[in-house]
């Protein structure tokens, strides 16, 4: 159905997902929607309404910034040198940045994939995964960063509780903030580049005329694309509000799924200025409901939010925020460590946010970040 962008084939398999959906949520029981246990199978004490109020608080400052930081990149264009960007090459930075940020090899390793993923075999075995372009090294090393963040997350886990609540993760949310963090807090960040950047310059000769400058621009481009996973930092929780919405009302039956197709694109326009050029760019690009996962989306910005809020509560350490500046990431892990990781699920996430930061769950660190990063004429 996706490769033929024919909605109307997948329809019926969807109606039978959300038969399941809602039988799931009928016998799991819920407090004021049946969404509200489709949520909480990703976020423990997560109620929609809570998230649908959180979501409405930020989506206009979201569009704002959006559309600040699209206008910023096109002014600001830049191109990346031209490939090849070798594989082997790839793979060695690769390595060597993530045993930099704290990645035990001894307890780890890097593999390929179609899409990154990171996934646990035991207290002292996590894998993780990542794709190569030739065209672009970035994209390997952000997934390795962005996979690095779940793998230091559940390396950090007291391991000899594995399999049981002490020793495990506690929701999609928190674990989201872990890999976020790493990869757009610390990967996207200029004093990780001051450092790091000769060392890519050094792998991939093509880049000694290319100014740290240009590359740091590369790596914060912002523009409007319809698919979720090609999209950037400034624009990703966008796509996050539009499934949210659609999704409770799907659950809800206040939409039906014949009409989902129409919703999509005038939920998208709304929020991003143009339709899909057809259902393969629009509702049909995810694997989540094929796969029953509703509930999962809201997750992705949860994990958004919380890794400004923990980011900002550590860099508050003067001992993070002095070996952040110079690109040494042992303080900030063990900060995460104590703060967020030994805690397993022993707290809900709201609680271990707030035991973490001093206060509860909040965008305005989150939207701060966005603005510092990418509506300001020097970024």
């Amino acid at each position: 159905a996706r490769k033929q962008s024919d909605f109307p084939a997948f329809a019926p398999h969807l109606e039978t997902l959300l038969g399941i959906a809602r039988e799931k949520a009928d016998r799991w029981g819920y407090r004021e929607e049946p969404y509200d246990a489709l949520l909480e199978g990703y976020e423990r004490v997560t109620s929609t309404a809570a998230v649908a109020a959180l979501f409405d608080r930020i989506a206009p400052s979201l569009k704002t910034i959006a559309a600040a930081a699209v206008e910023n990149s096109r002014h600001h264009s830049v191109t990346l040198p031209a490939g090849p960007y070798p594989v082997a090459a790839q793979q060695k930075l690769n390595e060597r940045i993530a045993e930099a940020i704290g990645f035990d090899f001894t307890a780890g390793r890097i593999d390929t994939t179609t899409h990154p993923f990171c996934t646990t075999l035991g207290p002292r075995d996590v894998r993780l995964t990542t794709r190569y372009d030739e065209s672009d090294f970035t994209s390997s090393l952000f997934g390795v960063l962005h996979e690095a963040g779940h793998g230091l997350y559940e390396l950090g886990l007291p391991a000899d509780d594995f399999g049981l609540p002490s020793g495990s993760s506690v929701s999609l949310g928190i674990h989201e903030s872990q890999s976020r963090l790493w990869e757009n807090h610390v990967g996207r960040s200029g004093e990780f580049w001051e450092v790091w950047y000769p060392e890519a310059v050094a792998a991939f000769p093509q880049l000694a005329g290319f100014p740290l400058e240009s590359f740091l621009r590369h790596i914060r481009r912002a523009e409007f694309s319809p698919i979720r996973v090609e999209a950037d930092e400034a624009t990703y929780d966008m796509h996050i509000l539009l499934r949210f919405s659609l999704e409770r009302r799907l659950v809800s039956g206040s939409l039906a799924v014949k009409d989902v197709p129409e919703a999509w694109n005038a939920a998208f326009s709304d929020l991003f200025g143009f339709t899909p050029p057809d259902d393969r760019h629009g509702c049909l690009q995810d694997i989540h409901w094929s796969m029953g996962g509703l509930g999962y989306f809201a997750t992705y910005s949860l994990g958004n939010l919380n890794s400004a809020q923990l980011m900002a509560a550590a860099k508050a350490d003067p001992a993070v925020a002095s070996a952040f500046a110079k690109a040494d990431y042992a303080p900030l892990l063990s900060w995460l460590r104590n703060a967020v990781h030994s805690k397993g699920a022993t707290l809900d996430p709201a609680d271990l946010m707030e035991s973490a930061t001093g206060k509860p769950p909040s965008p305005e660190d989150y939207l701060a970040h966005l603005r510092a990063r990418y509506c300001q004429d020097s970024q």
